[in-house]
């Protein structure tokens, strides 16, 4: 019995290391961990490209500091639509609907969305693509899927991540917003895959506000947007707000926001 005991503990504390290395909390195993984790990545479709994209990722001190201050959605409404400047968003966006008045009437008629949300969305995420982020993408993501706080849910966005750079989406050079984001609008990897769409049909690039538009719309008809239905809370297309961002204050203002522009 004490025999079987103690090969027990053995093969526990033998086990103990390759469990921790499964993420860390400090960039010291990071190079080894995206080494190992290449092999799942393979496994799971990856390609060449995307392979040298993750081989070439660097720990990203920045993102995870980011990851740790989002102070901004304990807020109250008043205050977090005050901060993220609401005021400045409705105004500058009723003249962006109507400076884009034929694209915004295309886009309504394809996926059932109006302008109003998604204009809210575009001035919230990057001020209407005036600002989209300067940090590494596939390290972003990269490096969130090893962290320990989050790593089953960034290690889906970083196939994804990987997979768009097989097939020429993004590139290991690509940059956007501290969590891996991209685009106008601000579309994690994944959901570049699931909703990414070009309004006339060709290839996807959401640095541009018709793709990057388009590809909102479709992402908030695929979480149950239904054409005509209002999205203040309480009324059925808010649940499609709320698949876009877990912080409820972020859902109303968004509501609020988008009625103010469409004149609702």
């Amino acid at each position: 019995m004490r025999r079987i005991v103690l090969c027990l503990f053995l093969m526990l504390g033998l086990a103990a290391p390759a469990m921790a290395a499964s993420c860390g909390k400090t960039g010291a195993g990071f190079d080894a961990w995206k080494a190992s984790y290449a092999a799942a990545a393979r496994a799971q479709g990856v390609g060449p490209r995307g392979l040298a994209a993750l081989a070439g990722t660097s720990y990203a001190t920045a993102t995870i500091k980011a990851d740790r201050n989002m102070h901004s959605f304990k807020l109250g409404l008043d205050a977090f639509m005050e901060k993220r400047g609401a005021a400045t968003i409705v105004a500058q966006g009723r003249k962006k609907k109507a400076q884009n008045a034929a694209l915004f009437k295309k886009i309504e008629k394809k996926y059932g969305v109006p302008a109003g949300p998604l204009i809210a969305i575009w001035g919230m995420e990057t001020a209407f693509g005036t600002y989209m982020g300067h940090q590494d993408t596939i390290s972003a993501v990269a490096t969130l899927a090893y962290d320990c706080r989050r790593p089953d849910y960034f290690r889906e966005q970083l196939i994804a991540a990987l997979t768009l750079v097989d097939r020429g989406v993004l590139s290991s050079s690509s940059t956007g917003a501290m969590h891996g984001e991209v685009g106008q609008t601000q579309f994690l990897p994944k959901n570049v895959l699931l909703f990414g769409s070009s309004i006339d049909g060709g290839g996807i690039n959401l640095n541009e506000k018709a793709d990057a538009l388009a590809s909102t719309a479709n992402y908030l008809r695929g979480h149950g947007w239904r054409p005509g239905a209002g999205y203040r809370p309480g009324e059925p297309n808010f649940v499609a707000l709320q698949g876009w961002n877990a912080a409820s204050v972020y859902q109303q203002a968004l509501a609020i926001m988008g009625n103010e522009i469409d004149g609702n």
